[in-house]
């Protein structure tokens, strides 16, 4: 009971400490299986057992170690699982040769430079029970990996898998993952032999298992595959085969001596790439394996990390030297064999960069070798600090190397010409079509050009955020898009659909609207108005950074649109809201109420000058102007809005309580208590006036 009291307390104390750490390192911009590494070691000798040994000691006391290590273990097996899982040949569709050769130089690069270096810190590192050949191959595959899941996070989370560095880049990993594990399997083997016999016997059963793996258990897979989509669904029977298959073909290559990772690890590429049956699978397991799971094991790993062994400025040098070895090795040698297939510098460089990521891959297989005797803990940590250098410094040298604003541009695309340019971003499927419709009545006469764009925020708990192989552009935005595009269709509306990944939506929309020239954003509200400011979060940010008019509709009735009333007191939100009320009045049978509020004359001498003193002719036909004195102009607006309108057009100003704001309610009592559908109007100062904007200023 002890031990599992200790556990339990051990595992609440992992999960905080790499929650937490991992969502900073997201706020920075760096990945967060980063954060979950520095959480492991902060927990270990090196920063807990250095500042309190005595909490450390009760956290983690030697005995209970090995239910922590168990649990990481089977973290591990599910882990490779999924990076198997995750690898699809479709990846090298159309990339071959790119990849191949790409990916293979960065293979031999790093493993030559590797194995070189092994020949200087053999001697210093390591002592005559391990051999010098198995050490040499050890240290050429460690250098070797990438880390396949968290670049294929960083490619989702950068929208670079829809750009030509970013498909070669995560074709070049994949077949980078399948090759360096192949070497590990071969390294493992050689080390656990005992005599030329023993190395037959294990090439012999690791030929057996992998004959079995291809030719008996992959038909079954595929009539598991078969039996999920005859079902539509994955049964909980079909799931327990999965997990079945999972731990007999672990505990096979465990058995033949080239470990159980390998075997979690092949399973996953053996299995059929049918895009549903891999995602359920996959949704099933990586909350548990990346949620609860992997922080254990870099707990342990952690606990096995201690940085005071490097002790000396000799030690220290050898450190700089692995790491210089390993970015040398695999980021020049990817960058130079990207930039000979045909890449441009830039691009070669942003995959050499992104190549050289390692993270959790990098401390499975130097786990593996700890275990295994093969490397000292000196070299351990040297090694374990290397692998998270080299993942912190990837997003920093790739935005130097290739700037958001270049892959904006790529992905995106530049303004095209048009008379009217309309940006609608969707978050809810369900807004689509309201927003469609108040888009079409908003642009001039002609054919707009209208933008539906969806972001995606990264999920935290994916390992790769997105389907790496997904070839379509907009099928991250398919099920959001899709009410949208079917209304636009229905009425004939030529809509263009963008899609991509966002850690910033406010800025992304911003971006956006720039490169497509937008004259227009319309955003939906979907929240209740009660529990969060209207103008606020990814509104705010978008009010105040787009150099565009800025619309939020809160549709609280359906389209037509055909009574509208328009609050006024002056400035430039407000004639903003005028000019889009304009042009929902030409609508069939669509009337326009302007109420011009005033406030009460304090004396005789005070100007009274605004709408209330222009021709009515200089608003049009279908437009009545209806004068009010009131001090409480809000008030005013949400007595009129309750006698029958469909729609409220307001501009957002302090005067109407719709300033843009951070955090903010108790000012938006017009947007709480308005009965019908809003449009809340955020004029660009930079846009010239219309001639209703122009008879007003020169009245006032």
């Amino acid at each position: 009971m002890h031990l599992l009291l200790t556990l339990l307390l051990q595992i609440a104390v992992v999960l905080v400490a790499a929650r937490a750490l991992g969502a900073l390192c997201r706020r920075i911009g760096q990945p967060q299986v980063v954060g979950e590494m520095a959480a492991g070691i902060a927990l270990g000798p090196s920063l807990l057992g250095w500042a309190a040994p005595g909490v450390s000691a009760l956290l983690f006391p030697a005995e209970s170690l090995i239910g922590l290590n168990v649990l990481s273990q089977i973290g591990l097996v599910l882990f490779m699982f999924l990076v198997g899982l995750e690898l699809d040949p479709r990846l090298l569709r159309g990339r071959g040769e790119t990849a191949l050769v790409t990916s293979h130089a960065s293979i031999v690069a790093p493993f030559f430079l590797g194995s070189a270096l092994a020949l200087y810190l053999y001697p210093r590192l390591s002592d005559a029970s391990v051999g010098f050949p198995e050490f040499a191959l050890f240290m050429g595959a460690a250098m070797s990996v990438t880390a396949f899941p968290v670049l294929a996070r960083i490619l989702t989370e950068r929208n670079l898998l829809r750009t030509k560095v970013g498909a070669v880049t995560i074709a070049c990993a994949a077949v980078d993952d399948v090759t360096a594990w192949c070497l590990l399997a071969g390294v493992v083997a050689l080390v656990r032999a005992e005599g030329a016999g023993s190395v037959l016997l294990t090439l012999g059963g690791s030929a057996v298992y992998v004959a079995v793996m291809v030719l008996a258990v992959r038909p079954v897979l595929r009539k598991l595959e078969a039996y999920y989509e005859s079902r539509g669904q994955l049964t909980q029977d079909a799931f327990a085969a999965v997990l079945l298959a999972l731990l007999l073909s672990a505990w096979a290559t465990e058995y033949v001596g080239i470990h159980a990772l390998f075997g979690a690890f092949f399973l996953g590429t053996t299995m059929p790439k049918e895009r549903g049956f891999v995602r359920e699978i996959s949704e099933r397991l990586e909350w548990l394996t990346v949620v609860f799971l992997l922080p254990l094991f870099f707990a342990y790993t952690g606990l096995r990390t201690q940085v005071g062994l490097i002790d000396e400025p000799a030690l220290w040098l050898d450190a700089l030297l692995v790491l210089g070895v390993a970015v040398a090795g695999k980021s020049g040698g990817s960058a130079l064999a990207a930039r000979a297939t045909g890449l441009s510098w830039r691009e070669a460089g942003a995959l050499g960069v992104l190549m050289n990521t390692r993270g959790l891959m990098e401390l499975v297989i130097l786990t593996i070798g700890l275990d295994l005797g093969v490397i000292s803990p000196a070299l351990f940590v040297m090694m374990v600090l290397m692998a998270l250098a080299t993942t912190v410094m990837t997003t920093p040298l790739l935005e130097a190397v290739y700037p958001t604003r270049l892959i904006r541009r790529e992905t995106v695309g530049e303004a095209d010409e048009a008379a009217f340019t309309v940006l609608v971003p969707v978050a809810l499927p369900s807004s689509g079509p309201a927003l469609l419709r108040m888009a079409k009545a908003l642009a001039p006469e002609g054919r707009p050009r209208l933008y539906a764009l969806h972001l995606q925020r990264p999920d935290g708990a994916r390992l790769t955020g997105a389907d790496p192989a997904d070839d379509a552009d907009d099928a991250l935005g398919a099920e959001a898009l899709g009410p949208l595009l079917a209304a636009a269709e229905a009425e004939g509306v030529p809509v263009r659909p963008l899609a991509f990944v966002s850690r910033d939506v406010g800025e992304d929309i911003t971006a956006t609207a720039h490169l497509k020239g937008a004259d227009l954003v319309l955003m939906g509200w979907h929240k209740p108005i009660l529990s969060q400011s209207v103008l606020g979060g990814a509104v705010y940010d978008v009010m105040r950074r787009t150099r565009a008019d800025v619309a939020v509709l809160l549709a609280r009735r359906p389209a037509p649109w055909r009574r509208i009333l328009v609050p006024y007191t002056g400035g430039a939100h407000d004639r903003a809201a005028l000019r889009l009320a304009e042009r929902l009045g030409r609508q069939p049978g669509a009337t326009v109420t302007i109420l011009h509020v005033v406030r009460p004359a304090r004396g005789p001498d005070e100007p009274r000058l605004g709408l209330s003193d222009e021709a009515p002719e200089a608003f049009g036909p279908a437009v009545r102007l209806k004068v009010v004195e009131r001090e409480d102009a809000i008030e005013a607006a949400v007595e009129e809005g309750r006698v029958g309108y469909d729609l409220v057009v307001i501009g957002a100003s302090e005067t109407w309580g719709l300033e843009p704001a951070l955090f903010s309610t108790r000012h938006e009592r017009l947007a709480q208590a308005c009965p019908v559908s809003l449009l809340i109007v955020r004029a660009d100062p930079s846009r010239a006036s219309t001639p209703v904007e122009a008879a007003h200023a020169a009245a006032a």
